[in-house]
């Protein structure tokens, strides 16, 4: 069977017992937490793989993965996903589980970036203004770049607004070369 068809149906399921429990919220995070936690460890994965660790161990690691004080629910589900072999698609089940919750809830992720750190009130008045054109809840994330000279760069969904100083420098040096 597919690994993708796999993941998002255990996901589907997750989703879907979490919602009866009200903890669709809670799982979610700890769905965060575990993606994350197998892209900043990496060694994670090859430790999840290895058929010589024992089911218990790798039980604990992975509730250690989802973060501090994990739900019932979660426990349930990582004891499932060992106890059915499925150990090796977990980390596309947490990413499946993000995007199905995404959907549902309608969560749009969005990124702001400038030159130099910005108030959180400049913050939160662009994460509203975006919310109020998505008519959603934004997961917003703020960057600093300063290569962008100043201005901002503003991205959620497929919009992108570049009101960047180098952008419009870069605009201009390209209108002088013709």
């Amino acid at each position: 069977m597919d690994l993708g068809v796999i993941s998002v149906r255990y996901a589907r399921a997750l989703l879907k017992s979490a919602d009866e429990l009200k903890l669709e919220d809670q799982v979610y995070k700890e769905m965060q937490t575990l993606s994350r936690s197998y892209i900043e460890v990496p060694e994670l994965r090859f430790t999840i793989d290895n058929p010589m660790l024992s089911k218990d161990k790798k039980e604990k690691l992975l509730a250690t993965a989802c973060g501090d004080g994990i739900c019932e629910l979660t426990q349930k589900f990582i004891a499932l996903v060992l106890k059915e072999d499925r150990e090796k698609t977990l980390q596309f089940m947490a990413a499946s589980y993000i995007t199905l919750y995404r959907q549902q809830k309608n969560v749009i992720r969005g990124s702001l970036t400038t030159a130099a750190p910005v108030a959180q009130a400049t913050e939160d008045k662009m994460r509203k203004m975006v919310e109020g054109k998505t008519h959603g809840t934004v997961e917003f994330n703020t960057e600093v770049d300063p290569n962008i000279i100043g201005g901002f760069i503003l991205e959620y969904d497929t919009y992108r607004m570049d009101a960047s100083v180098k952008t419009k420098l870069n605009k201009i040096l390209t209108q002088l070369k013709k």
